[in-house]
């Protein structure tokens, strides 16, 4: 028998997608399909939390993990799995390991072709009354109306995700159901969907943007990123003055250098307000390391509007204001 051994010498020559499917032992073969599951980075996760997904950009698969904050190509992948401190070292064991495999399988190293599966994507929906029911939702969190308003956030009668399937056929799929709300830019463009009772998937992203950057005034001396539009809502309830707030698409969504370097020449300090959670706090540190932004924590719930849920404006408020008041003496 001849030996494959060392045949391989360039990450270039293993199949990419293989690489997820076999140090993530994944149950079907990636041909351009997007996969959710549980993190592997986090045994406590319950609800799938990490995406793997077809980059059209690159032509590579990556993933993006949300529970631990972890995502990249596949060889950022194996270098997290294994501990590895270099790309280098994780680029060996996957040489060396597809090298083993082929052999073991006899399997002939051959490239694979992708056939790109069109996403889900809103196309339709419309607006309802505010009924008794959203007013209750949103007032445990103390967000009133007048906040709704301001950062056009209004309930959802129904919504429509449509996908063109390899075959030419358009499938749609229609959601009705209480507790939908769309987030809207003030130029009336929709650019997100919130569903606070789907604990399986509570946001569909409908188009990049910074919340609340529409409402900013550049009057204020400092700026926090807050980790998502009902913090960022909850916080201008604290009534905290000479500070405005903005929040990315998510913790993991960096704001990009552009907007930061904006944000850095209009405020005299920008502070960083993510979950009180590992996910929150890995978030925050590479904010810390890409942009030297200070963080702080609010040690009560999850995040802030949880926070104010449970132990009121005032005592969140007054923690909040010391914390803040220390960090921007800095």
């Amino acid at each position: 028998m001849i030996s494959t051994k060392n045949l391989i010498s360039n990450i270039s020559e293993v199949n990419r997608q293989w690489i997820f499917e076999y140090y993530l032992n994944l149950s079907e073969k990636l041909i351009g399909q997007d996969i959710k599951m549980l993190s592997v980075f986090n045994p406590k996760d319950k609800v799938p939390s990490m995406f793997i997904y077809f980059d059209t950009a690159s032509g590579y698969y990556k993933f993006k993990d949300f529970s631990s904050g972890n995502q990249g190509d596949s060889i950022e992948l194996v270098q997290k799995l294994f501990d590895l401190k270099t790309r280098g070292q994780a680029i060996s064991k996957i040489i060396s390991d597809y090298e083993s495999y082929i052999e073991n399988n006899n399997i002939k190293n051959s490239k694979i072709e992708f056939k790109q599966h069109d996403k889900f994507k809103v196309t339709d929906f419309q607006i309802r009354h505010w009924n008794n029911f959203d007013e209750k939702y949103w007032t445990d969190y103390q967000i009133g109306s007048t906040m709704l308003n301001k950062y056009e956030v209004y309930p959802l009668e129904h919504f429509s995700m449509s996908k063109e399937e390899l075959d030419g056929r358009v499938n749609t799929i229609k959601f009705s159901r209480p507790f939908v709300y769309g987030y809207f830019r003030e130029s009336g463009d929709l650019y997100k969907i919130y569903m606070p009772k789907n604990l399986e998937k509570k946001f569909i992203k409908v188009q990049n943007y910074t919340q609340g950057s529409d409402q900013l005034k550049y009057d204020c001396k400092y700026l926090i990123i807050t980790s998502s539009l009902k913090d960022l809502m909850v916080f201008n309830q604290l009534g905290i003055k000479n500070i405005e707030a903005i929040a990315p698409d998510s913790e993991n969504t960096m704001i990009n250098e552009v907007k930061m370097t904006k944000f850095k020449d209009k405020y005299e300090k920008i502070v960083v307000l993510f979950d009180f959670d590992d996910a929150g706090k890995i978030a925050a540190e590479k904010y810390k390391a890409k942009h030297n932004l200070d963080y702080i924590s609010l040690p009560l719930e999850k995040d802030l509007s949880d926070s104010v849920k449970v132990h009121g404006l005032i005592k969140v408020r007054a923690l909040l204001f010391n914390t803040l008041k220390e960090i921007l003496k800095r």
